[in-house]
């Protein structure tokens, strides 16, 4: 098999059908732009819920008094729970002393005395950081005894997974459109220079040649034109990326911050797409060519 031959025959495509050429890597390098940006914000976003749903934490009010031998057992109850990782005493004197870093103010000058209660502070498990999981474990600290009340960010919780649900199918179906434009479009691009060379194509299939040898060259032209919309739509979104950096600056500047693995994985879609689009053709239309001149 040439594969010097093969080659030419792929790139041929650039002299034969540059419009079509030029708009299916424009689509491809547009797609895998809008896919790169897609993922990253989505990524960089799942990791600002996920800052947030860390600093969701439970707090269990006691009921008073609480002694040295009453703290300890509702402590073990509670981390017998599922779901709980940790908890964390908060006697009177301590509450009052977070009261008075949040708000400036001693609570006894306000009120003469320490109303606020023990408590302890319950932190979650990772898996258990959602409204579902957060609901249960709340009914279940309200059962220990001892435990007087129990408070927690709910409707934060319950905004994060709504949110992050929504975004999530919205990145998901906007990638899967984009992805098929792409392969459509150099599929597209395949299949009319297929019909360009149909009686070329016709001559080979009556010669002898293989079918995969008149195949090849139109595959090919689909990964170069991958390859190609992967390494402009790399640069693009490098450029973005730096830009974005230099503007956020400081400890925002990790919000998009981006691996090279990532630019990789950005030109290895390009040339998958190029492949894919340019099978579909060759599969569907090179039959079709030779039926077309007979």
């Amino acid at each position: 098999m040439n594969v010097v031959y093969i080659f030419k025959e792929g790139i041929s495509g650039f002299k034969r059908a540059r419009l079509s050429m030029l708009i299916s890597i424009f689509t491809i390098t547009v797609s895998l732009i809008l896919l790169g940006l897609f993922t990253i914000v989505f990524r960089n976003t799942n990791q600002i819920v996920e800052s947030l749903r860390d600093r969701v934490e439970m707090e269990a009010f006691l009921e008073e008094p609480v002694t040295e031998a009453t703290s300890p057992i509702v402590e073990r109850k509670l981390l017998a729970i599922a779901g709980v990782h940790q908890v964390k005493y908060i006697s009177k004197e301590q509450a009052a002393k977070i009261f008075k870093e949040q708000y400036g103010e001693d609570i006894r000058n306000i009120l003469d005395f320490n109303p606020l209660p023990p408590s302890f502070k319950v932190y979650l498990e990772k898996d258990y950081k959602n409204a579902d999981s957060a609901k249960v474990i709340y009914a279940k600290l309200k059962l220990v005894p001892g435990v007087d009340d129990v408070i927690y960010r709910k409707t934060l919780l319950e905004l994060l997974d709504r949110r992050a649900q929504l975004f999530a199918a919205a990145s998901l179906a906007a990638g899967v459109a984009l992805l098929i434009t792409a392969i459509f479009l150099v599929s597209n691009t395949i299949r009319l220079a297929i019909y360009a060379k149909r009686k070329i194509i016709a001559t080979m299939k009556l010669v002898g040649a293989t079918r995969m040898f008149i195949r090849l060259p139109f595959v090919v032209e689909g990964i170069v034109q991958g390859v190609l919309g992967g390494l402009f739509s790399s640069g693009v979104i490098y450029l973005i990326v730096e830009y974005a950096s230099k503007i956020f600056g400081g400890d925002l500047a990790a919000i998009v911050f981006v691996e090279p693995t990532f630019y990789i994985v950005i030109l290895t879609t390009g040339t998958l797409l190029g492949l894919l689009g340019s099978i579909i053709s060759v599969r569907k239309f090179i039959t079709e060519s030779v039926a077309l001149t007979n």
